[in-house]
């Protein structure tokens, strides 16, 4: 007759290496902890966006916020210092600085998204031209852009500017061209990463033509992270753009551009502060909103990259 043997778990007085044969229970995962920003972050961030929301406004509809005209001048109210009739005062024309102020958003962030827009298009080639161009190619246009390099960003577009002439457009491809070499090498370096990926390898071996295979594969994952950076070389561009206007390079007047209006306010510091105090604080909250906005872009960016 046969047996059936029941096993019962080992009691009080089991052999220590029974209990030991029990394999321990693993530990169920547990999810990392998200961290949350600081309170001073998010208040700086929404700031940051409340800011840039009213600098779009006034360069796409200034008459919303004010009616009043920022090229008619009013000898008789010359100099006004800031009050209820002009929040901003007046400058030595009569003029209304609160609605230069406005009408000079649209000029001045122009002329530094369109040398951000510049500078990107040209780097994107140079970078693309050095990274599949072969050897010479690399050493030649990586040896160009270290010499461009070497010189200061607004020395380089003084003298492209000195080239090309005053105007607007001058003034983006000046700035343009001193920032081409620092876009150039991040896509360049970009461009042979993915060249080595492993989807990329695949097109090739699917048979795909060059051409299609840099449009569709090679270009987006090579400039994406220079679309990042950008945003924050936007604030440095605007304040190189503000700088030749300064100089008189830029936009002549009556155009009511930042760069200029601070250009003619210097001489009026002594008696009317008001004159190039309102501009060149427009160009220095300008540039501390899409600084903010950019670093904090390139941070969740690095996370992304990095996760």
């Amino acid at each position: 007759m046969a047996h059936t043997t029941v096993d019962s778990a080992p009691g009080p007085d089991a052999a220590p290496d029974a209990v030991l044969l029990k394999a321990p229970e693993a530990p169920a995962p547990v999810a990392p902890a998200r961290r949350r920003p600081p309170l001073a972050l998010l208040l700086a961030l929404l700031l940051a966006l409340a800011a840039l929301a009213l600098l779009l406004l006034a360069a796409l509809a200034p008459g919303l916020l004010t009616s009043a005209s920022p090229i008619e001048t009013h000898p008789v109210e010359a100099l006004t210092p800031p009050g209820a009739a002009h929040w901003f005062g007046t400058d030595q024309l009569g003029r209304d600085l609160f609605a230069r102020v406005l009408h000079g958003a649209r000029p001045s962030l122009l002329l530094g998204l369109g040398a951000t827009v510049f500078a990107i298009t040209g780097g994107t080639l140079l970078g693309l031209a050095a990274a599949l161009g072969g050897r010479w190619a690399d050493q030649v246009l990586m040896r160009l852009a270290d010499i461009l390099l070497s010189l200061p960003p607004i020395l380089l577009a003084l003298l492209a500017v000195t080239v090309l002439g005053t105007g607007s457009l001058n003034v983006m491809l000046a700035i343009a061209i001193a920032f081409v070499p620092g876009y150039a090498r991040i896509v360049r370096a970009e461009t042979l990463v993915v060249r080595r990926s492993g989807y990329v390898e695949a097109a090739v071996g699917l048979g795909l033509p060059r051409p299609l295979l840099i449009v569709r594969h090679v270009l987006p994952n090579a400039v994406g992270p220079m679309l990042v950076l950008a945003t924050v070389g936007f604030g440095t561009a605007l304040i190189a753009a503000a700088g030749l206007s300064f100089l008189g390079l830029g936009p002549q007047p009556p155009s009511p551009e930042w760069g200029a209006m601070l250009s003619q306010g210097r001489r009026f510091l002594s008696t009317a502060w008001w004159v190039g105090v309102f501009p060149g604080a427009a160009i220095t909250a300008t540039a501390l909103v899409v600084n903010v906005l950019g670093r904090r872009a390139q941070a969740r960016f690095t996370r992304r990259t990095d996760a």
